[in-house]
């Protein structure tokens, strides 16, 4: 029996090498996917493979192979074209492998391959891949299977998804200067506290005069973060488990997501960030052809903001009991009235699709106006924030200095 050295995928994503014995490759391919392994590539050879052993090993640089959705937004859009143009969906997948570079990425779409030729559908081959094909895009695909019109779902899918990144990479972005302005002023502040202060503040120690309250407040802060500087990580560290230990439970998620919305400016942009997701994403989800019931299940699960989802869980409950959409919404007291106002013209116009896309339209725009104006509001007051921090640390060790120079001068 010849033996064979292979390198291949395993369910993981991690690239897996070894040396196996079998009549032929059809018969090594059989045997690694039993063991979960997807081949990639092989040669025979005249090793004698383990019989102790899997001849697996792992690359562990592959441990840092992520799908990112902009990998998977790509595969989509890519697969459309492929099969409007006329390709099978086999061969389509084939090339999909061979044209991706990320080896786990390689490793899940070779497996959704396999199971096309066994007779699987698409969407169900990408459910087994559920960290990266979310029910989202499972039940996409499935509607665009029974439809007819996977090409054409194939391509609202990829608008959708590139939308959702664009949309989170503004947000983040949004974010990104005022958490480094942040980081800055602290990383000064404590600098100062601990390099600075305790240097000049040994002089205080002489003075036969009280020193003022706040520079008895800065010597204390300076003296804690110097000596026990140990005990405030432990504490920060504790106090940061905790809370998302908190977190992470349901009452606390629901009061945590509640607080946001309550924020007065980040709060309306959680808002409008949640609202035109909902309404793109109920929007494509209705035009690939999925019923409203099930879109709305699939939208609950994707707000990002429990007290939003449980919401829209009560509504569909209502609609489920033959109330209108916008009605059920309503009573909610959760969505702004302009939106319940353009569903409810498209539910009495029969292009309620159309409508939420408009919704989802308006508010990316506001979104994107909501994003600049926080930023524009943000940057003069963190600079602020530092330069009252800097100079309450610099007047605290300046107001006994000029004490000094008074009392000498009389």
């Amino acid at each position: 029996m010849p033996a064979y050295a292979y390198s291949g995928i395993d369910g993981r994503g991690r690239q897996v090498k070894g040396v196996q014995s079998a009549d032929n490759v059809a018969a090594l391919r059989a045997a690694l996917k039993k063991q979960g392994v997807y081949l990639t590539s092989v040669a025979e050879t005249k090793a004698v493979a383990d019989a102790g052993s899997t001849g697996r090993e792992v690359d562990l640089s592959r441990l840092f192979d992520r799908v990112t959705p902009k990998m998977v937004s790509r595969m989509t859009r890519l697969l459309g074209t492929l099969l409007r143009s006329g390709v099978t969906l086999p061969e389509s997948l084939a090339a999909l492998v061979e044209q991706t570079e990320s080896q786990r990425f390689a490793g899940i779409l070779g497996d959704i391959r396999e199971r096309v030729n066994e007779g699987s559908s698409l969407a169900d081959a990408m459910a087994a891949h559920d960290r990266v094909f979310p029910p989202l895009y499972v039940n996409m695909i499935r509607a665009g299977e029974a439809s007819g019109a996977l090409e054409r779902v194939l391509d609202r899918l990829a608008d959708f998804l590139e939308r959702q990144q664009e949309l989170r990479g503004k947000v983040a972005s949004a974010m990104m200067y005022p958490v480094v302005l942040a980081i800055l002023g602290a990383s000064i502040v404590t600098i100062l506290m601990i390099q600075l202060v305790p240097k000049i503040t040994a002089m205080f120690e002489e003075m036969s005069a009280e020193l003022p309250w706040n520079t008895r407040l800065l010597i204390f802060i300076s003296d804690v973060l110097s000596d026990y500087w140990y005990l405030v990580l432990a504490a920060l560290g504790i106090a940061t488990f905790a809370f998302r230990r908190w977190k992470r439970t349901e009452e606390g998620r629901a009061r945590f997501d509640r607080f946001v919305l309550s924020l007065p400016v980040f709060g309306d942009l959680a808002r409008k960030v949640a609202v035109t997701r909902f309404a793109r994403t109920l929007a494509t989800l209705l035009q690939s052809g999925v019923q409203l019931l099930g879109a709305l299940e699939i939208v609950e699960n994707l707000l990002g903001n429990v007290h939003l989802a449980t919401a829209v869980r009560r509504a569909r409950d209502d609609i489920r009991e033959g109330e209108g959409i916008a009605p059920a919404l309503r009573r909610t007291g959760e969505f702004p009235s302009l939106v319940l106002h353009m569903i409810a013209v498209g539910e009495r116009s029969g292009q309620l699709e159309a409508m939420l896309e408009d919704v989802a339209n308006a508010y990316e725009r506001e979104v994107n106006t909501a994003i600049d104006r926080m930023t524009t509001l943000l940057e003069p007051l963190m600079i602020v924030g530092m330069g009252i921090s800097v100079g309450f640390v610099m007047f605290s060790i300046m107001q006994p200095i000029m004490m000094l120079n008074s009392m000498a001068g009389t």
